[in-house]
């Protein structure tokens, strides 16, 4: 799984009655070639999740095709403790074929079903909607799921990526662990898809992010949408402290730069491993193995455990010296992070330079060549 396709668990497809003869949906079944029940109440998937021996990994393996009955576009869930990005969530789907111990969707979605939304006429409509606001929107598809796991049976980037071509307001950022490509090279971009991997260390990827794709795997991908002429960006995101992380993580930046020009990153975030307590006990039975939920961790404001703010802002200072050190230019910030620590790892504030989403906004501006004023 580290050297090749991402892996697909899916043994059996569900599908929601009320679309059960779109287009999509059929197709869908055709890629997968794998059983399939029409059913008309999610009720009968999340019992038969919800009943299995472990329901995080029987949510993995089976697939419900429906309609996303909400809005598509919605505010990413940040907290009022922390400075946030102002960034927008397209919600095409939950959950993740992938397996990384710390992720936060095992005890987000109760229980956690891999869902995709196939009702796109309405998730167009709502894109059309906020074209026409004339107003910068940088807008993700990895909030809630892995933006390209989808990508091996679904068109969906065949769908986004010439739509937001279309206009000059907005951007599409595409965020993964995998290196499900391949559909991207032929589409029109106008440059206005980011394609954003979240990275780690060698060893965090080999012992926490199972069934994830290899560091290096990432960022020949990255190198291969860089020469169809996609921006990229880089999420280093959970940082995890541990002996000899300080080295790894200072490699992994000289190798990112050695695959790609700084020139073409858009930004580069970075945040620290943090966790609900209610996540520990699910890693404790799902991965006892890992060691990442026994490190010197505080309650922060938001309720979340946290590193003790010196181990973070440490680490930080350290992280944006190597980037800096190669790469001056590039636009790096914090996710959810407070005011000491932008203060001290990176010596000034958000509010300083117009806050942390005109930063962002004003960085989309440079390399995809949005409008910032309507």
């Amino acid at each position: 799984m580290k050297n090749g396709h991402s892996y697909v668990p899916i043994s059996k497809i569900y599908i929601d009655s009320h679309i059960a003869d779109y287009q999509e949906t059929i197709a869908i079944q055709s890629r997968l070639n794998v059983p399939a029940s029409t059913i008309h109440n999610i009720r009968e998937v999340l019992d038969l999740v919800l009943h299995s021996e472990d329901p995080i990994q029987k949510g993995k393996e089976i697939l419900f095709i429906t309609r996303n009955k909400g809005n598509f576009i919605k505010k990413c869930p940040g907290t009022r403790h922390y400075t946030c990005c102002g960034y927008r969530i397209l919600h095409i789907g939950t959950f993740c074929t992938m397996d990384c111990t710390y992720c936060i969707l095992q005890s987000y979605f109760h229980p956690p079903v891999l869902q995709y939304f196939v009702n796109h006429r309405e998730l167009l409509t709502e894109l059309d909607q906020i074209f026409t606001q004339k107003k910068v929107y940088r807008i993700g598809t990895g909030e809630f799921t892995d933006s390209l796991i989808w990508e091996l049976w679904t068109n969906l980037s065949n769908l986004l990526v010439p739509k937001f071509a279309e206009q000059y307001h907005c951007v599409l950022e595409l965020k993964t662990k995998t290196t499900n490509i391949e559909s991207l090279k032929p589409l029109h971009h106008n440059h206005k898809t980011i394609v954003a991997w979240s990275l780690n260390t060698p060893q965090i990827i080999d012992e926490e992010e199972h069934q994830t794709m290899s560091l290096a795997a990432r960022l020949n991908a990255a190198a291969q949408c860089e020469s169809w002429g996609y921006p990229l960006a880089f999420h280093f995101d959970p940082i995890i402290i541990y002996d000899g992380c300080e080295e790894d993580y200072r490699q992994v930046i000289e190798q990112v730069f050695s695959h790609v020009s700084p020139e073409n990153i858009v930004w580069i975030s970075l945040g620290t491993f943090r966790f609900m307590p209610d996540l520990k006990s699910i890693i404790q039975r799902r991965f006892p193995n890992s060691k990442i939920i026994y490190g010197e961790f505080i309650s922060g404001l938001d309720g979340k455990m946290r590193y003790f703010k010196p181990l973070r802002i440490n680490l930080y200072r350290k992280i944006v010296s190597w980037i800096k050190e190669i790469a001056p230019n590039v636009l790096v910030y914090f996710c959810m992070e407070d005011d000491e620590v932008w203060q001290k790892s990176l010596g000034f504030l958000p509010s300083e330079r117009g806050g942390l989403s005109r930063m962002l906004d004003e960085s989309a501006v440079r390399h995809c060549g949005l409008n910032l004023e309507s």
